[in-house]
């Protein structure tokens, strides 16, 4: 039986409090009694958080490269073997200052085509002081590279509030809301917050994003109870999840308590026919920019490799190795979830077409 295991990603501009929150969060899981493992990149040769980390922590270090960019393809494998070898109850990867997000969710959507794996959220940790700063002018990469960080966020941890005026506090709140309506938003200083908070919906229960994954009922048993903790919104919030397990067993793994999410991952329990599925994908709303994913067709012999980007798509033959399941991913801005589980439910039978 297969452990699906929860990933957080950790986006924020350099200086934001990454890696402060970052050691808030392994401490908070291993005060449930779990095994957490980091995912770090740096730009440089040599990672200096990492050599400050805790050793009793399993890290994989990313180096000489940026997730989103020249080192992305190395995400999967990092991943895999982190996995393979440690078999942690929950991974964090906490990118470099510089990365956009929504690349990061792509690679990270890559991986989850070979491995079960299921994001629960993207944190993005924004210095409020010195967003208020470029906010004055409104224009440069680290402006737009700020925008984009907390655009694709689930959860916005508003760090350095002591650094702002009172007067303008609510300026700052109301800049990021609109940037992004969806996401919980915690103030904080030096990311002293409530972690259970923050891993669950916000306190207003305004809403979550994250990859939803349908999985098999029959998870690894000893991993169970672990995942109760480490997943615990999943059981009073529901990031649009409500946690109806739905794969073989007719049950939906959902998380959240928003109907919008940035990513959504769906797990087939058996081939579909080739001619719904494009016709499924060429309606996609145009929220969707991204979709990839390995597919069995009932009317074809051979196994697919789908990708689908500006609103074309690609199917190639493949052969894959060893267990893959049969996985599509979607990625885009703020889509709705619960309509295109709908829509891929319906492709697979398992509800009316009334």
């Amino acid at each position: 039986m297969e452990h699906v295991t929860p990933i957080y990603i950790l986006s924020g501009f350099l200086g934001s409090g990454k890696t402060t929150l970052l050691s808030r969060l392994i401490a908070s899981f291993k005060q449930l009694g779990l095994r957490p493992a980091i995912v770090m990149n740096e730009i440089g040769e040599v990672n200096i958080e990492g050599l400050a980390a805790d050793e009793a922590v399993p890290t994989a270090e990313m180096l000489s490269g940026c997730i989103c960019c020249t080192i992305r393809s190395d995400l999967s494998s990092e991943i895999a073997l982190l996995i393979q070898r440690e078999r942690p109850d929950v991974i964090v990867i906490e990118a470099t200052g510089i990365a956009n997000p929504m690349e990061i969710l792509d690679a990270t959507a890559e991986a989850s085509l070979y491995m079960r794996i299921d994001v629960k959220k993207l944190i993005t940790v924004v210095d409020a002081a010195y967003l208020l700063h470029l906010n004055i002018e409104q224009k440069g990469k680290t402006y737009r590279l700020m925008q984009e960080q907390i655009r694709a966020a689930s959860a916005l941890v508003l760090n350095k509030m002591d650094l702002v005026e009172d007067r303008d506090r609510e300026t700052i709140r109301e800049l990021v809301k609109r940037w992004n309506p969806h996401a919980s938003i915690v103030p904080s200083v030096r990311c002293d917050l409530n972690v259970e908070d923050l891993l669950q919906s916000d306190p207003g229960d305004r809403n979550e994003h994250s990859i939803v994954h349908h999985r098999e009922a029959g998870d690894a048993h000893e991993h169970r109870d672990k995942n109760k903790q480490a997943n615990s919104h999943e059981h009073d919030h529901s990031h649009s999840h409500e946690h109806d397990h739905n794969h073989d067993h007719d049950q939906t793994h959902d998380h959240g308590s928003h109907d919008h999410v940035m990513s959504y991952t769906y797990y087939f329990s058996h081939p579909v026919n080739s001619v719904e599925f494009e016709r499924l994908i060429a309606g996609l709303p145009r929220d969707v920019y991204r979709a990839k994913g390995i597919l069995t067709f009932s009317d074809t012999n051979s196994r697919f490799l789908f990708q689908y980007a500006f609103r074309e798509s690609d199917f190639m033959k493949i052969t894959p190795q060893g267990q893959v399941p049969d996985v599509v991913v979607f990625i885009g801005e703020h889509f709705q979830k619960s309509l295109l589980r709908e829509q891929l439910e319906q492709l697979e039978g398992k509800t009316s077409r009334a």
